[in-house]
């Protein structure tokens, strides 16, 4: 039977889908596999859950006529639990996480996890199951995010880059830190530095990182195409990773491919992601799990060190990218799982 795969995306509030969606189907078209986003089609011979669904039944009743289910895990909602949240968002944010949860334990044929951390995350806080599992880092397209291009490295001035989605003043945590950390390399390592921010930053936010620090040289970049983040990442010496407890940051791999070096607090798969060189993962220095502020001494003495040494970092966050986080690699892993 030709196989059919049906994509159903994952559940509000869970981050970034569109992105793994989009390099996925394409990676269906050139391999000729159909797909639709109809659970019900009876032509379905697997689907792929993209986290979560509210479509329960439906996905119970495919798997009765023998469909095949296989869900794509990140990490789970857990900032609720910590800092003070409205009701609604609160119990929103728990249902999901429930709902995940029912269908990893009673739906899903195969589980694949996005890093060796989304995996440990789950079965700590909801068990192991007899469910068969791997872990497939997320894919990038080596041609597109290459070091090479027209782009050049600033040579009068160290540029760190912020790449992130929606940044309001509810979870700006990660600016904050970013402000931080600039403001040590320019006060404290005497580097002329400047910070580019990619992404869709409250005006709220915004003002209060400049009320921060009024003298740092901040640059937001705002909303951009996608096809454009490769040549902003050519022209950053370093990306800063701010999101706490990433499963499989895609800003991070994006900049890896470009040759772009990451420096990071050791939360979420930042360790097992950014390895051979490709940059400094360094201890938090608190209790990231709560929320507490980090320790920024370490992080600026890291983006000294890949300031200091740029070219080698370069080379080896491109040979990370290579080895591990090649698109066709992520593709052919998913393939395997839906129709072997």
């Amino acid at each position: 039977m030709k196989p059919q795969i049906c994509l159903v995306p994952k559940l509000e509030g869970l981050g970034g889908m569109v992105s793994f969606q989009g390099k996925f189907i394409q990676g269906l078209k050139d391999r000729e596999i159909t797909y639709t986003f109809d659970i019900t089609d009876p032509k379905n011979t697997a689907i792929l859950v993209i986290g979560g669904t509210r479509h329960i039944l439906q996905l119970w009743r495919a798997k009765r006529r023998g469909v095949r289910i296989v869900q794509r895990l990140n990490g789970m909602n857990w900032m609720h639990k910590v800092e003070k949240t409205p009701l609604p968002a609160a119990f929103k944010a728990e249902l999901n996480n429930q709902t995940l949860a029912f269908i990893r334990h009673f739906l899903a044929n195969h589980i694949i996890y996005q890093s060796k951390f989304s995996r440990d995350w789950w079965q700590r806080e909801f068990g192991k199951n007899s469910t068969p599992v791997n872990v497939v880092y997320n894919g990038v397209d080596l041609l597109q995010y290459a070091p090479q291009g027209p782009e050049e490295l600033p040579k009068d001035h160290f540029r760190l880059l912020l790449v992130e989605g929606h940044l309001n003043l509810a979870n700006g945590r990660g600016l904050e830190t970013a402000v931080r950390l600039t403001q040590s390399l320019k006060h404290k390592h005497g580097l002329n530095v400047e910070m580019v921010v990619v992404g869709d930053v409250a005006d709220a936010l915004k003002a209060h990182a400049h009320s921060m620090a009024p003298d740092l040289w901040i640059t937001w970049r705002g909303i951009v195409p996608h096809a454009l983040i490769p040549s902003i990442d050519r022209t950053a010496h370093v990306l800063f990773s701010a999101d706490l407890n990433a499963a499989c940051p895609n800003s991070v791999i994006e900049a890896m491919a470009c040759g772009v070096p990451i420096a990071a607090y050791d939360t979420g798969a930042l360790k097992e992601l950014v390895q051979g060189g490709a940059g400094e993962v360094v201890p938090y220095g608190a209790d990231h799990w709560q929320l507490e502020t980090p320790n920024i001494a370490p992080l600026a003495k890291a983006c000294v060190k890949i300031m200091e040494n740029n070219s080698r970092y370069r080379r080896a966050a491109r040979e990370r990218a290579e080895t591990a986080f090649g698109l066709n690699t992520m593709i052919t892993s998913y393939l395997e799982a839906l129709v072997g």
